[in-house]
């Protein structure tokens, strides 16, 4: 792994960069306004090759993998522009069918991702059984007469259903409640029958609204699982370390615009004679948050590596870390930009309130800090297990 990046990585960050600029924190703060979705940056993104940077060439993708879409999202949120559905559709859903999908799940659904026409959310946690995936309640039993799968359960904090086209859904076969864990996926097209959702109401002013799902006995062909049914897990986790690359991406995004608006008004701001920029108890801050954002950086762009040089086992590790590192980073970088500011930090016209409540996402989902400190503690450190 280069500790620089390569001319290609270096280009594709800036293309990216100019990209969002011509969108920015004013556009999407109207579509959020008007209860719309950027659509419009969606399909451009798409168009110019970034949406799908990470699948599959024969498929109309870029040939990439994470690492250069873990570049096009951190520059989307630089640019105040984050798109955080690109964790969801092509990270997660596009990674997990081009790795296990079959022959015609690959040709329905990448070449769509990629061209940004078709949008597929992911569905996994439930409402009893928040990090503690043992605990999945989502059952798909078949039915014997047609070989059809029926599933049951319900699903929360589901982003995006409302505009994607289907969920890949995180259930487990019915003989996984003898203690035998065998997630499966699943592609439930949003009007299925028995497949119903409702809106929760956050507090978070983002594009991307968050559902409660309910699966009452949908009915599935046989052709909607997702790969093995008896390697569910190792494909779960195919799509949950994309995940957690792609959300330390977004965090170190939203963090670098922040600390970009708190520079920019510390560099002008003067209460004496000199720019408030200019006294430590300001700059200080303001460099340390830079220096975090800049090493959790490193840690995506290894886990990033790992992951597409194939290693799963080590890039669940670095994956984890770096979303720690970036959550963390992207919430003091928040907190000590708005702080630079004063009361100009929580007006509208600066647009850094709104990121108070948002840099919050990244220490909380797609796995909470804690567990993640659970996890280096037990798989790294060796030290004994707490739960």
């Amino acid at each position: 792994m280069a500790l620089i990046e390569s001319e290609e990585h270096q280009a594709l960050r800036s293309a990216v960069a100019a990209f969002g600029k011509r969108y920015g924190r004013d556009y999407m703060t109207d579509i959020v306004d008007s209860g719309g979705y950027p659509k419009e940056l969606w399909l451009e993104a798409a168009k110019l090759g970034y949406l799908g940077v990470n699948l599959p060439e024969e498929y109309g993708g870029g040939g990439g993998g994470i690492a250069e879409l873990s570049i096009v999202l951190e520059e989307l949120g630089t640019a105040g522009a984050p798109l955080l559905m690109m964790i969801v559709s092509p990270a997660i859903c596009g990674t997990v069918i081009a790795r296990f999908g079959t022959a015609d799940q690959k040709q329905e659904w990448l070449p769509a991702l990629a061209d940004g026409t078709r949008t597929m959310a992911f569905g996994i946690t439930e409402p009893d059984a928040g990090s503690n995936s043992h605990r999945i309640t989502t059952t798909a039993r078949r039915d014997p007469d047609t070989g059809d799968w029926l599933l049951t359960g319900r699903k929360v904090f589901v982003s995006g259903v409302d505009i994607a086209d289907a969920t890949l859904i995180v259930g487990r076969t019915e003989d996984a409640r003898t203690g035998t864990l065998k997630p499966c996926l699943f592609i439930v097209p949003r009007d299925a029958p028995g497949f119903t959702r409702r809106k929760i109401d956050m507090e978070l002013h983002g594009a991307e609204k968050q559902f409660e799902l309910a699966l009452d006995d949908v009915r599935l062909p046989a052709e909607a699982l997702v790969g093995d049914e008896d390697a569910g897990l190792l494909q779960l986790f195919a799509g949950l370390n994309p995940e957690r690359i792609m959300t330390a991406a977004f965090a170190i995004g939203m963090g670098r615009y922040a600390l970009a608006r708190a520079v920019e008004y510390a560099r002008e701001r003067a209460v004496w004679k000199t720019p408030i920029g200019a006294h430590q108890a300001i700059a200080h801050p303001l460099a340390q948050a830079h220096i975090d954002l800049e090493l959790a950086r490193l840690m995506m762009q290894k886990a990033a590596h790992l992951y597409d040089a194939g290693d799963d086992v080590g890039a669940g590790e670095a994956a984890n870390m770096a979303k720690y590192a970036a959550g963390e980073a992207c919430v003091r970088a928040v907190d000590q930009a708005v702080h630079t500011l004063g009361g100009n930090g929580l007006t509208r016209e600066f647009g850094l309130a709104t990121l108070i409540t948002a840099s919050r996402v990244a220490r909380i989902a797609p796995v909470s800090r804690e567990m993640i400190l659970n996890y280096v503690s037990h798989q790294t450190l060796g030290l004994p297990k707490s739960y």
